[in-house]
């Protein structure tokens, strides 16, 4: 059973060293230590009283009788929330050191974020996580409505992040002649109405498009209102089925280097996880409807992380946004002795880089 107790000043600094060294060591901390490593001007025994006031708390246990005390999640969860400075982390130079190993990035998008990834798992020594941007926060940059030859149109939307969209849609709701001599006619509607929504449509999210009202369109435009309210339709039927993504991952071969992952089982529940199960993963790192937009980095220890594969881990996330919209997440996946104060500055790093990039 624990005691509630308040933390004075002499327990707080207590634990946070016992936390620091553990950190650093894997080692249980016994009250040796911090008298050899610390600058404590109390005895010995005051100082394993205090930790032993700690454990009654929750904060420290002893793994066995005859060693010296660890964090528990509650001792970690202290230390985050209030023994050290999150607000005023350093930040971490991941742009310069970014830039420095990224020379030239040509192609799609999705390389300069699985490149990130990498670079984020070997800074960090943990599984990185990086979700593409979403199709929520996508800006529209340009449309083409394009005629085939079955009677079909195709609409191109280039989005910012420079994902192309394509959406199939039936050519007979144009309400214009579709025979063989009139394929002219048809490219130049096509081109008015595609002057027309770009006119309209630029610089909006998907988001936004997909739940536009055109009741009241101009009188030129009328003709078209069908056409342009199924073209509405498919794009809200597209932004349903692209809301998830994929999450980046690497660093998994780096943390079994880590003593708290030398079970081969933890591994395979982990690689499991990330595998197999990023639909129950996806949300604990990108969820929009949670009240936490406002929060720099989000921070999970061990037992708080609602998936059982998980409690034994850290998660820890942030936001990268696109404009004002939240477009995917960073996040860091490590043992409850991850070194908080520094991971914690590079998922932040990485995420400003991020949102600069879009």
């Amino acid at each position: 059973m624990t005691v509630q107790i308040i933390l004075n000043e002499r327990h707080r600094k207590i634990l946070q060293a016992t936390v620091k060294h553990y950190i650093a060591t894997a080692e249980p901390v016994g009250s040796k230590t911090l008298i050899d490593e610390y600058d404590f001007s109390v005895s010995s025994a005051t100082i394993r009283n205090v930790m032993g006031k700690l454990e009654k708390a929750g904060f420290l246990y002893q793994p066995h009788i005859s060693a010296g005390r660890i964090p528990s999640d509650s001792g970690y969860r202290v230390y985050v929330d209030q023994l050290i400075d999150t607000e005023n982390t350093m930040k971490f130079p991941v742009d310069r050191i970014i830039n420095d190993t990224i020379k030239t990035v040509s192609g799609r998008y999705e390389i300069l974020f699985q490149k990130i990834t990498n670079i984020l798992a070997d800074l960090s020594g943990c599984i990185a996580l990086i979700t593409l941007p979403q199709i929520a926060s996508n800006i529209l940059h340009h449309l083409q409505l394009v005629r085939l030859a079955n009677d079909q149109i195709m609409l191109v939307m280039v989005i910012d992040n420079y994902q192309t969209e394509s959406i199939l849609l039936d050519s007979q709701q144009l309400k214009i002649p579709h025979d063989d001599d009139c394929q002219e006619m048809i490219d130049r509607e096509l081109e008015i109405l595609s002057n027309f929504l770009n006119h309209k449509l630029k610089g909006k999210s998907l988001t936004e498009i997909s739940s536009l009202d055109w009741s009241e369109l101009s009188n030129d435009f009328l003709v078209y209102a069908d056409f342009i309210n199924n073209l509405l339709n498919k794009i809200k039927a597209n932004y349903r089925l692209s809301n998830n993504t994929t999450i980046l991952t690497q660093g998994l071969s780096k943390l079994v280097q880590q003593p708290e992952f030398a079970h081969i089982e933890q591994i395979k529940i982990l690689l499991k996880l990330i595998e197999k199960e990023q639909d129950q993963l996806f949300p604990l790192v990108f969820n929009t409807q949670e009240n936490q937009l406002c929060q720099k980095v989000k921070i999970s220890i061990g037992s708080e992380n609602p998936l059982e594969s998980m409690q034994f881990c850290s998660l820890i996330s942030a936001y990268y946004y696109q404009g004002e919209y939240p477009a995917g997440s960073v996040g860091i996946i490590g043992p409850t002795r991850i070194a908080y104060e520094y991971a914690i500055a590079l998922v932040e790093s990485t995420a400003d880089y991020l949102s600069k990039q879009l």
